[in-house]
């Protein structure tokens, strides 16, 4: 094996070992972002628990594609209302 294969499959590794190492970090942002979003367009507990059960691993899979069949959200969104005097 030439010198060149043996760094490029020992760089692969270290890059596959420090990706792995970072992933729970890159999920953790991602909740974040998504429970922030969520929370503002469907409440607190609605978006709550709209993103607990969307990052559970084949329960969110379930719920999307529940949702999908039935053709609505089971956390509704909240009512948008318009403010009195805005002229709208």
């Amino acid at each position: 094996m030439r010198l060149s294969q043996q760094l490029g499959r020992y760089a692969g590794r270290r890059l596959t070992r420090r990706l792995t190492r970072s992933l729970p970090w890159v999920g953790s942002v991602v909740v974040l972002f998504t429970i922030g979003y969520a929370i503002r367009r469907k409440g607190v507990v609605g978006g709550t628990l709209h993103t607990m059960l969307d990052f559970i691993p084949f329960v969110g899979l379930l719920k999307n594609v529940a949702e999908l069949i039935r053709g609505r959200d089971f956390f509704p969104d909240k009512p948008h209302t318009v403010p009195s005097g805005s002229g709208i």
